[in-house]
Protein backbone atom coordinates (compact mmCIF):
# COMPACT_ATOMS: atom_id res chain seq x y z
CA UNK A 1 0.00 0.00 0.00
CA UNK A 2 2.75 2.13 0.65
CA UNK A 3 4.40 1.62 -2.52
CA UNK A 4 0.85 2.69 -4.34
CA UNK A 5 0.87 6.10 -2.13
CA UNK A 6 4.14 6.62 -3.09
CA UNK A 7 3.90 5.69 -6.95
CA UNK A 8 1.00 7.75 -6.95
CA UNK A 9 2.77 11.06 -4.97
CA UNK A 10 5.39 10.62 -7.45
CA UNK A 11 3.60 10.77 -10.41
CA UNK A 12 1.56 13.85 -9.41
CA UNK A 13 5.15 15.79 -8.76
CA UNK A 14 6.13 14.68 -11.94
CA UNK A 15 3.13 15.77 -14.08
CA UNK A 16 2.61 18.37 -12.49
CA UNK A 17 6.30 19.61 -13.20
CA UNK A 18 5.83 18.53 -16.37
CA UNK A 19 1.90 20.37 -17.51
CA UNK A 20 3.36 23.14 -15.55
CA UNK A 21 7.00 23.94 -18.04
CA UNK A 22 4.59 22.72 -21.30
CA UNK A 23 2.26 25.18 -20.44
CA UNK A 24 4.24 27.74 -19.11
CA UNK A 25 5.73 27.91 -22.49
CA UNK A 26 2.72 28.82 -24.10
CA UNK A 27 1.69 31.44 -21.50
CA UNK A 28 5.13 33.51 -21.80
CA UNK A 29 5.21 33.64 -25.76
CA UNK A 30 1.32 34.67 -25.84
CA UNK A 31 2.53 37.39 -23.28
CA UNK A 32 5.40 38.44 -25.69
CA UNK A 33 2.92 38.21 -28.38
CA UNK A 34 0.49 40.69 -26.13
CA UNK A 35 -2.24 37.60 -26.13
CA UNK A 36 -4.63 37.99 -23.38
CA UNK A 37 -4.38 35.36 -20.93
CA UNK A 38 -7.86 34.48 -19.59
CA UNK A 39 -6.74 30.77 -17.94
CA UNK A 40 -4.20 29.17 -16.58
CA UNK A 41 -4.87 25.82 -15.43
CA UNK A 42 -2.72 22.95 -14.33
CA UNK A 43 -5.15 19.70 -14.23
CA UNK A 44 -8.37 19.54 -15.09
CA UNK A 45 -11.58 19.23 -13.13
CA UNK A 46 -12.28 20.78 -10.35
CA UNK A 47 -10.08 23.67 -8.80
CA UNK A 48 -8.25 22.92 -6.13
CA UNK A 49 -6.79 26.01 -5.56
CA UNK A 50 -7.59 29.74 -7.57
CA UNK A 51 -6.38 33.54 -7.44
CA UNK A 52 -7.15 35.92 -9.79
CA UNK A 53 -3.89 37.62 -10.91
CA UNK A 54 -3.28 41.65 -11.58
CA UNK A 55 -3.76 40.77 -15.29
CA UNK A 56 -7.20 39.19 -14.74
CA UNK A 57 -5.73 35.92 -15.40
CA UNK A 58 -6.88 32.99 -13.30
CA UNK A 59 -4.55 30.74 -11.69
CA UNK A 60 -5.75 27.16 -11.52
CA UNK A 61 -4.70 23.87 -9.65
CA UNK A 62 -7.14 21.24 -10.32
CA UNK A 63 -7.56 17.69 -9.38
CA UNK A 64 -6.90 15.94 -12.17
CA UNK A 65 -2.86 16.00 -12.86
CA UNK A 66 -3.30 14.31 -16.52
CA UNK A 67 -2.56 17.97 -18.31
CA UNK A 68 -3.56 21.37 -18.35
CA UNK A 69 -4.15 24.14 -20.58
CA UNK A 70 -3.57 27.62 -21.23
CA UNK A 71 -7.13 29.73 -22.30
CA UNK A 72 -6.62 32.72 -24.17
CA UNK A 73 -9.05 35.46 -25.58
CA UNK A 74 -10.02 34.03 -29.16
CA UNK A 75 -12.77 35.87 -31.44
CA UNK A 76 -14.02 32.36 -32.46
CA UNK A 77 -15.31 31.61 -28.95
CA UNK A 78 -15.87 34.65 -26.66
CA UNK A 79 -17.64 37.83 -27.37
CA UNK A 80 -14.35 40.62 -27.97
CA UNK A 81 -14.82 44.08 -27.04
CA UNK A 82 -13.41 46.64 -29.75
CA UNK A 83 -10.39 47.56 -27.38
CA UNK A 84 -9.65 43.90 -27.28
CA UNK A 85 -9.48 43.07 -30.98
CA UNK A 86 -5.44 44.02 -30.46
CA UNK A 87 -5.02 41.26 -27.36
CA UNK A 88 -7.17 38.34 -29.41
CA UNK A 89 -5.12 35.06 -29.84
CA UNK A 90 -7.24 34.56 -33.57
CA UNK A 91 -6.11 37.76 -34.95
CA UNK A 92 -2.59 37.76 -34.31
CA UNK A 93 -0.60 37.54 -37.27
CA UNK A 94 -0.11 33.00 -38.75
CA UNK A 95 3.33 33.56 -37.27
CA UNK A 96 2.64 34.33 -33.73
CA UNK A 97 0.39 31.88 -33.36
CA UNK A 98 2.40 29.33 -34.84
CA UNK A 99 5.23 30.64 -32.27
CA UNK A 100 2.37 30.54 -29.25
CA UNK A 101 1.43 26.67 -30.05
CA UNK A 102 4.90 25.18 -30.88
CA UNK A 103 6.44 27.16 -27.01
CA UNK A 104 5.00 24.20 -25.19
CA UNK A 105 6.50 21.10 -26.89
CA UNK A 106 9.75 23.24 -27.20
CA UNK A 107 10.03 24.70 -23.30
CA UNK A 108 9.80 20.80 -22.44
CA UNK A 109 12.61 20.05 -24.80
CA UNK A 110 14.86 22.85 -23.30
CA UNK A 111 13.70 21.89 -19.90
CA UNK A 112 15.13 18.06 -20.63
CA UNK A 113 18.41 19.49 -21.28
CA UNK A 114 18.03 21.61 -17.81
CA UNK A 115 17.42 18.10 -16.21
CA UNK A 116 20.06 16.48 -17.60
CA UNK A 117 22.72 19.84 -16.67
CA UNK A 118 21.70 19.70 -13.19
CA UNK A 119 21.92 15.41 -13.15
CA UNK A 120 25.88 16.61 -14.60
CA UNK A 121 26.43 19.09 -12.09
CA UNK A 122 25.53 16.99 -9.31
CA UNK A 123 27.13 14.18 -10.47
CA UNK A 124 26.51 10.44 -10.10
CA UNK A 125 28.04 7.21 -9.38
CA UNK A 126 27.27 4.90 -12.11
CA UNK A 127 29.16 1.18 -13.09
CA UNK A 128 31.05 0.32 -15.86
CA UNK A 129 29.38 -1.53 -18.66
CA UNK A 130 30.82 -4.42 -18.08
CA UNK A 131 28.82 -7.94 -19.51
CA UNK A 132 28.14 -10.62 -16.29
CA UNK A 133 26.40 -13.68 -17.34
CA UNK A 134 25.92 -14.82 -20.26
CA UNK A 135 22.78 -17.11 -21.27
CA UNK A 136 23.41 -20.52 -23.10
CA UNK A 137 21.91 -20.46 -26.85
CA UNK A 138 20.93 -17.02 -26.54
CA UNK A 139 21.35 -13.67 -29.13
CA UNK A 140 24.52 -12.90 -27.11
CA UNK A 141 25.89 -16.19 -27.10
CA UNK A 142 25.30 -16.64 -30.71
CA UNK A 143 27.43 -13.48 -31.23
CA UNK A 144 30.37 -14.36 -29.08
CA UNK A 145 29.59 -12.31 -26.69
CA UNK A 146 31.41 -13.21 -23.57
CA UNK A 147 31.86 -12.50 -19.57
CA UNK A 148 33.94 -9.31 -18.76
CA UNK A 149 33.39 -7.86 -22.28
CA UNK A 150 33.19 -4.20 -21.76
CA UNK A 151 30.49 -2.73 -23.96
CA UNK A 152 31.54 0.83 -25.51
CA UNK A 153 29.33 1.28 -28.91
CA UNK A 154 26.46 0.11 -30.04
CA UNK A 155 26.14 0.44 -33.79
CA UNK A 156 27.64 3.69 -34.35
CA UNK A 157 26.81 5.27 -30.96
CA UNK A 158 29.32 5.50 -28.44
CA UNK A 159 28.01 4.49 -24.80
CA UNK A 160 29.33 4.97 -21.34
CA UNK A 161 26.66 3.51 -18.88
CA UNK A 162 24.01 1.09 -18.97
CA UNK A 163 20.73 3.35 -19.87
CA UNK A 164 22.76 4.86 -22.47
CA UNK A 165 23.35 0.93 -23.92
CA UNK A 166 19.81 0.44 -23.45
CA UNK A 167 18.53 3.28 -25.29
CA UNK A 168 20.53 2.51 -28.02
CA UNK A 169 19.93 -1.35 -27.79
CA UNK A 170 15.71 -0.46 -28.22
CA UNK A 171 16.45 0.93 -31.80
CA UNK A 172 17.23 -2.59 -32.80
CA UNK A 173 13.90 -3.70 -32.29
CA UNK A 174 12.44 -5.41 -35.67
CA UNK A 175 15.83 -5.48 -37.14
CA UNK A 176 17.93 -8.44 -38.61
CA UNK A 177 21.12 -7.60 -36.34
CA UNK A 178 22.54 -6.20 -33.95
CA UNK A 179 26.35 -4.62 -33.61
CA UNK A 180 28.07 -4.01 -30.55
CA UNK A 181 31.51 -3.27 -30.48
CA UNK A 182 33.34 -4.31 -26.92
CA UNK A 183 36.34 -4.01 -25.35
CA UNK A 184 37.69 -7.17 -24.21
CA UNK A 185 39.62 -8.34 -20.79
CA UNK A 186 43.07 -7.65 -23.21
CA UNK A 187 41.61 -4.36 -23.69
CA UNK A 188 41.61 -4.95 -27.64
CA UNK A 189 38.18 -3.63 -29.31
CA UNK A 190 36.25 -6.41 -31.43
CA UNK A 191 32.68 -5.90 -32.55
CA UNK A 192 29.99 -8.64 -32.18
CA UNK A 193 26.97 -9.10 -34.43
CA UNK A 194 23.86 -10.34 -32.42
CA UNK A 195 21.51 -12.33 -34.79
CA UNK A 196 18.37 -10.62 -33.66
CA UNK A 197 16.24 -11.19 -36.69
CA UNK A 198 12.51 -11.91 -35.53
CA UNK A 199 13.65 -10.56 -32.07
CA UNK A 200 10.97 -7.47 -31.22
CA UNK A 201 11.58 -5.41 -27.39
CA UNK A 202 8.99 -6.91 -25.49
CA UNK A 203 7.77 -5.11 -22.60
CA UNK A 204 6.41 -8.19 -20.66
CA UNK A 205 10.26 -9.27 -20.57
CA UNK A 206 10.59 -6.40 -18.40
CA UNK A 207 14.83 -6.88 -18.59
CA UNK A 208 16.00 -5.67 -22.30
CA UNK A 209 19.44 -7.29 -21.86
CA UNK A 210 18.04 -10.81 -20.59
CA UNK A 211 15.82 -10.78 -23.33
CA UNK A 212 18.84 -10.57 -25.62
CA UNK A 213 21.14 -13.09 -23.75
CA UNK A 214 23.13 -11.22 -21.02
CA UNK A 215 23.58 -9.98 -17.60
CA UNK A 216 25.19 -6.26 -16.67
CA UNK A 217 28.28 -7.56 -14.42
CA UNK A 218 27.13 -7.48 -10.38
CA UNK A 219 29.09 -8.23 -7.85
CA UNK A 220 27.47 -12.28 -6.84
CA UNK A 221 25.55 -12.24 -3.69
CA UNK A 222 26.88 -14.26 -0.71
CA UNK A 223 25.30 -16.82 1.34
CA UNK A 224 25.10 -14.48 4.48
CA UNK A 225 21.26 -13.08 5.36
CA UNK A 226 21.09 -9.02 4.90
CA UNK A 227 16.79 -9.05 5.20
CA UNK A 228 14.24 -11.27 7.22
CA UNK A 229 10.83 -10.31 5.67
CA UNK A 230 8.36 -9.59 8.71
CA UNK A 231 5.19 -12.65 8.68
CA UNK A 232 8.10 -14.86 6.44
CA UNK A 233 8.67 -18.31 7.22
CA UNK A 234 12.25 -17.29 7.67
CA UNK A 235 10.71 -14.77 10.28
CA UNK A 236 8.78 -17.34 11.60
CA UNK A 237 11.48 -20.05 11.99
CA UNK A 238 14.05 -17.82 13.64
CA UNK A 239 16.61 -16.89 11.21
CA UNK A 240 18.29 -13.80 11.59
CA UNK A 241 20.30 -10.71 10.04
CA UNK A 242 24.00 -12.18 9.66
CA UNK A 243 23.27 -15.53 9.78
CA UNK A 244 25.06 -17.58 6.54
CA UNK A 245 23.73 -20.78 5.32
CA UNK A 246 25.64 -23.51 5.36
CA UNK A 247 23.71 -26.45 4.26
CA UNK A 248 19.96 -27.32 3.69
CA UNK A 249 19.05 -30.63 4.36
CA UNK A 250 22.17 -31.78 4.87
CA UNK A 251 23.51 -30.23 1.62
CA UNK A 252 26.46 -28.07 1.10
CA UNK A 253 25.18 -24.24 -0.27
CA UNK A 254 28.13 -22.84 -1.77
CA UNK A 255 26.14 -19.75 -3.08
CA UNK A 256 23.33 -18.21 -3.43
CA UNK A 257 21.75 -19.46 -6.62
CA UNK A 258 21.85 -23.02 -5.01
CA UNK A 259 19.99 -21.98 -2.12
CA UNK A 260 17.38 -20.35 -4.31
CA UNK A 261 16.98 -23.07 -6.51
CA UNK A 262 16.87 -25.45 -3.80
CA UNK A 263 13.85 -23.52 -1.93
CA UNK A 264 11.55 -22.88 -5.01
CA UNK A 265 11.77 -26.09 -5.69
CA UNK A 266 10.31 -26.99 -2.19
CA UNK A 267 7.01 -25.00 -1.86
CA UNK A 268 5.06 -25.82 1.25
CA UNK A 269 7.72 -28.50 2.30
CA UNK A 270 9.65 -28.11 5.91
CA UNK A 271 13.30 -27.99 5.54
CA UNK A 272 16.46 -27.92 7.84
CA UNK A 273 18.87 -24.92 7.73
CA UNK A 274 22.24 -24.81 9.35
CA UNK A 275 23.45 -21.72 9.82
CA UNK A 276 26.33 -20.30 10.85
CA UNK A 277 25.78 -17.44 13.66
CA UNK A 278 28.27 -15.35 15.63
CA UNK A 279 30.81 -18.24 14.88
CA UNK A 280 28.08 -21.04 16.66
CA UNK A 281 26.47 -23.28 14.52
CA UNK A 282 22.73 -23.59 14.47
CA UNK A 283 20.09 -25.67 13.11
CA UNK A 284 16.79 -24.16 12.45
CA UNK A 285 13.75 -25.98 11.39
CA UNK A 286 11.21 -23.49 8.62
CA UNK A 287 7.92 -24.70 6.89
CA UNK A 288 8.39 -23.16 3.31
CA UNK A 289 5.65 -21.16 1.78
CA UNK A 290 4.85 -20.07 -1.42
CA UNK A 291 5.26 -17.57 -3.95
CA UNK A 292 1.88 -15.26 -4.46
CA UNK A 293 2.00 -15.06 -7.50
CA UNK A 294 4.17 -18.33 -8.65
CA UNK A 295 2.06 -20.90 -6.12
CA UNK A 296 4.92 -23.69 -7.82
CA UNK A 297 7.58 -22.09 -6.33
CA UNK A 298 8.69 -22.01 -2.28
CA UNK A 299 9.39 -18.98 -0.60
CA UNK A 300 11.58 -18.05 2.52
CA UNK A 301 11.49 -14.71 2.55
CA UNK A 302 14.96 -13.92 2.79
CA UNK A 303 17.46 -11.67 0.53
CA UNK A 304 21.23 -11.79 0.74
CA UNK A 305 24.86 -9.44 1.35
CA UNK A 306 25.96 -8.60 -1.96
CA UNK A 307 29.81 -8.82 -2.30
CA UNK A 308 31.33 -5.15 -2.77
CA UNK A 309 32.03 -3.68 -5.89
CA UNK A 310 35.44 -3.49 -7.25
CA UNK A 311 36.79 0.05 -6.99
CA UNK A 312 37.83 -0.42 -10.93
CA UNK A 313 33.96 -1.17 -12.17
CA UNK A 314 32.70 2.15 -10.15
CA UNK A 315 32.54 5.34 -12.21
CA UNK A 316 32.35 8.55 -10.67
CA UNK A 317 30.65 11.46 -13.55
CA UNK A 318 30.60 14.75 -12.36
CA UNK A 319 30.80 17.70 -14.77
CA UNK A 320 31.44 21.66 -14.29
CA UNK A 321 28.20 24.15 -15.72
CA UNK A 322 29.62 24.28 -19.43
CA UNK A 323 30.27 20.32 -19.63
CA UNK A 324 27.07 19.56 -18.03
CA UNK A 325 24.91 22.11 -20.42
CA UNK A 326 26.41 20.53 -23.81
CA UNK A 327 26.30 16.71 -22.63
CA UNK A 328 22.25 17.34 -21.54
CA UNK A 329 22.17 19.13 -24.73
CA UNK A 330 23.17 16.23 -26.74
CA UNK A 331 21.16 13.79 -24.36
CA UNK A 332 18.56 15.65 -25.14
CA UNK A 333 18.81 15.53 -28.91
CA UNK A 334 19.57 11.84 -28.94
CA UNK A 335 16.44 11.24 -26.50
CA UNK A 336 14.31 13.33 -29.21
CA UNK A 337 16.34 10.92 -32.35
CA UNK A 338 15.40 7.90 -30.57
CA UNK A 339 11.55 8.32 -29.55
CA UNK A 340 10.83 9.36 -33.36
CA UNK A 341 12.60 6.02 -34.36
CA UNK A 342 10.69 4.19 -32.11
CA UNK A 343 6.86 6.11 -32.97
CA UNK A 344 8.48 5.09 -36.61
CA UNK A 345 9.07 1.28 -35.92
CA UNK A 346 5.13 1.27 -33.72
CA UNK A 347 4.09 2.78 -37.58
CA UNK A 348 5.75 -0.34 -39.24
CA UNK A 349 4.75 -3.09 -37.04
CA UNK A 350 7.86 -3.30 -35.90
CA UNK A 351 7.59 -2.61 -32.43
CA UNK A 352 4.40 -3.64 -31.00
CA UNK A 353 1.41 -1.24 -29.62
CA UNK A 354 2.20 -3.33 -26.54
CA UNK A 355 5.05 -1.35 -25.70
CA UNK A 356 2.71 1.27 -25.22
CA UNK A 357 2.53 3.01 -21.89
CA UNK A 358 -0.23 4.67 -19.87
CA UNK A 359 -0.07 6.24 -16.70
CA UNK A 360 -0.01 3.19 -14.20
CA UNK A 361 3.66 2.26 -15.71
CA UNK A 362 4.30 6.30 -15.70
CA UNK A 363 3.88 6.24 -11.93
CA UNK A 364 5.66 3.25 -11.38
CA UNK A 365 8.57 4.60 -13.22
CA UNK A 366 8.32 8.23 -11.20
CA UNK A 367 8.36 5.87 -7.75
CA UNK A 368 11.20 4.09 -8.86
CA UNK A 369 13.27 6.60 -9.75
CA UNK A 370 12.09 9.10 -6.80
CA UNK A 371 13.19 5.91 -4.21
CA UNK A 372 16.58 6.19 -6.22
CA UNK A 373 17.61 9.83 -5.42
CA UNK A 374 16.89 13.17 -7.08
CA UNK A 375 19.58 12.62 -9.78
CA UNK A 376 17.17 9.20 -11.06
CA UNK A 377 14.37 11.52 -10.89
CA UNK A 378 15.97 14.58 -12.52
CA UNK A 379 16.58 11.70 -15.71
CA UNK A 380 13.41 10.31 -15.63
CA UNK A 381 11.86 13.81 -16.14
CA UNK A 382 13.72 14.60 -18.54
CA UNK A 383 12.53 11.38 -20.65
CA UNK A 384 9.09 12.44 -19.89
CA UNK A 385 9.38 15.93 -20.92
CA UNK A 386 10.75 14.65 -24.42
CA UNK A 387 8.65 12.20 -24.62
CA UNK A 388 5.86 14.92 -23.92
CA UNK A 389 6.98 17.18 -26.10
CA UNK A 390 7.15 15.25 -29.20
CA UNK A 391 3.69 13.53 -28.79
CA UNK A 392 2.29 17.26 -28.92
CA UNK A 393 4.02 17.77 -31.70
CA UNK A 394 2.42 14.47 -33.67
CA UNK A 395 -0.49 16.26 -36.38
CA UNK A 396 -3.67 15.73 -34.81
CA UNK A 397 -5.96 18.17 -34.74
CA UNK A 398 -6.13 17.81 -30.40
CA UNK A 399 -2.73 18.37 -29.91
CA UNK A 400 -0.06 21.58 -30.81
CA UNK A 401 1.02 19.23 -33.55
CA UNK A 402 -2.48 19.67 -35.03
CA UNK A 403 -2.70 23.36 -34.70
CA UNK A 404 0.75 24.18 -36.27
CA UNK A 405 -0.29 21.52 -39.45
CA UNK A 406 -3.59 24.16 -40.25
CA UNK A 407 -1.64 27.36 -39.28
CA UNK A 408 0.74 25.77 -41.83
CA UNK A 409 -1.47 25.07 -44.33
CA UNK A 410 -2.77 28.86 -43.61
CA UNK A 411 0.58 30.39 -43.87
CA UNK A 412 1.04 28.34 -47.10
CA UNK A 413 -2.56 29.45 -48.94
CA UNK A 414 -2.74 33.01 -47.05
CA UNK A 415 -6.11 31.27 -45.65
CA UNK A 416 -7.31 29.92 -42.62
CA UNK A 417 -8.79 26.41 -43.01
CA UNK A 418 -12.33 26.47 -42.26
CA UNK A 419 -13.60 25.65 -39.79
CA UNK A 420 -16.20 22.72 -41.09
CA UNK A 421 -12.85 21.16 -42.31
CA UNK A 422 -11.29 21.58 -38.12
CA UNK A 423 -14.54 20.31 -36.86
CA UNK A 424 -13.78 17.38 -38.55
CA UNK A 425 -10.12 16.78 -37.98
CA UNK A 426 -10.81 17.43 -34.33
CA UNK A 427 -13.44 14.85 -34.09
CA UNK A 428 -11.14 12.29 -36.15
CA UNK A 429 -7.92 13.12 -34.23
CA UNK A 430 -10.16 12.61 -30.37
CA UNK A 431 -10.81 9.63 -31.86
CA UNK A 432 -7.61 8.17 -32.75
CA UNK A 433 -5.93 9.93 -29.34
CA UNK A 434 -8.60 8.20 -27.32
CA UNK A 435 -7.36 4.70 -29.16
CA UNK A 436 -4.08 5.49 -28.10
CA UNK A 437 -4.91 6.29 -24.53
CA UNK A 438 -7.01 3.26 -24.21
CA UNK A 439 -4.46 0.91 -25.36
CA UNK A 440 -2.13 2.29 -23.54
CA UNK A 441 -3.90 1.42 -20.21
CA UNK A 442 -4.94 -1.62 -20.98
CA UNK A 443 -1.21 -2.25 -21.73
CA UNK A 444 -0.93 -1.43 -18.16
CA UNK A 445 -3.89 -3.13 -17.00
CA UNK A 446 -2.32 -6.66 -18.09
CA UNK A 447 0.90 -5.95 -16.64
CA UNK A 448 -0.19 -5.49 -13.26
CA UNK A 449 -2.56 -8.36 -12.82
Amino acid sequence: MLSIIWNIASFVIALSILVAVHEWGHYYVAKLCKVKILKFSIGFGKPLYKRVTSSGMEFIIAAIPLGGYVRMLDGRVDQVSTQDLNVCFDLKPVGQRMAIVAAGPIVNFLFAIFALMLVGMLGSQTSRTVVGEIMPNSYAAQAGLMSNDEIIRVGERDVKDWQEVSIEMVRFSGDASMPITVKDANGLERTRILPIEGWKLDPDARDLFGALGFAPFTPALTTRLAAIGPNTPAGNAGLAVNDEILKLDGTPMTNWGQIVQYIETRPNQTIELEVLRNASLVTITAMLGQKPDKADQGYLGVSPFQEPWPPQYIVEVKQGPIDALVSGTQSTWRLMTVTLEMLGKLFTGDLSVKNLSGPISIAQGAGAHASYGLVAFLGFLAIISVNLGIINLLPLPVLDGGHLLYFTVEWVTGKPVSQAIQEVGLRIGAVILFAVMATAIFNDILRNI
